[in-house]
């Protein structure tokens, strides 16, 4: 995956003649009283904004930084969401901690520690683990991903989980769920691949599309047990794929076949 860019906190002049002045300075005066006229009877319509530094609306009606509203992004499109809750506060499996309690009590270092190489190993299926995301994630993602945390992870507006269209076919719900489970973010656009995973076997997260993926994947039955398993487990940088078995249900897992087998 390419480096996501989100917001960051981080002329020789000639000489002139007196008449030029004279002119320019004449053409100033004339500017500043339009502008003037213009800003005034823009005013008389409109409140006032101060200007400074940018900020996002959330949906509390409080404002939040850049970084912790690109952090906020981040967490809904890599799918942290779906593990961690909604707003990281908890519920979706008793081995996955709420964020909202443990955030705060983590320094950034620990944090961006965690995010870039993951934390605990499972062989059971459902049982999840933080899988690595150095790989994955630019740096700025990760710092964006903390800085959200350590804000407590507030309501951002128009930052909803794509939705699932209803009764029109399995297929269809799993070609959205493949984005809101983050699979997109891995194994790229109809299961295409692209993001390097330079320790693993064959150099890069496979594609999800094509004879080779068909090859390894037969059945209905192989592809449901992958998802539920994960893949490798391997520390920095290798990528390993999350157990989704304790997150994703039965009916997800259906959808999503169904979507995968439509892929060339």
């Amino acid at each position: 995956m390419d480096e996501q860019k989100t917001p960051e906190q981080d002329n020789g002049h000639g000489t002139w003649v007196v008449p030029a002045i004279v002119i320019a300075a004449i053409a100033m005066v004339i500017a500043g009283v339009a502008v003037g006229f213009g800003v005034g009877n823009w005013r008389a319509h409109t409140t006032t904004v101060t200007v400074g530094v940018v900020t996002t609306q959330s949906t509390s009606g409080s404002t939040v930084s850049p970084a912790v509203a690109a952090g906020a992004h981040t967490f809904v499109q890599f799918a942290c969401s779906q593990c961690h809750g909604p707003q990281g506060q908890g519920g979706a499996s008793p081995y996955v901690p709420a964020l909202t309690t443990v955030g705060k009590t983590l320094t950034v270092a620990q944090l961006t520690h965690i995010i870039d190489h993951g934390l605990g190993e499972s062989a059971n299926p459902t049982k999840p683990y933080m899988p690595v995301w150095g790989a994955v994630l630019s740096k700025t993602q990760v710092s964006n991903l903390v800085s959200y945390i350590r804000a407590g992870l507030p309501a951002v507006s128009e930052n909803d989980p794509v939705a699932i269209p209803q009764g029109q076919g399995q297929a269809v719900a799993g070609a959205a769920l493949y984005i809101r489970y983050g699979c997109i973010n891995c194994h790229g656009p109809s299961g295409l691949g692209g993001v390097p995973n330079p320790l693993s076997a064959d150099k890069a997260i496979p594609p999800l599309s094509g004879g080779g993926f068909r090859h390894d994947f037969p059945t209905d039955a192989a592809i449901a047990a992958i998802i539920r398993s994960g893949s490798v487990i391997g520390k920095a940088p290798i990528v390993s794929m999350p157990h989704w078995g304790g997150i994703i249900p039965q009916s997800d897992v259906d959808a999503l076949i169904a979507y995968l087998k439509t892929l060339k």
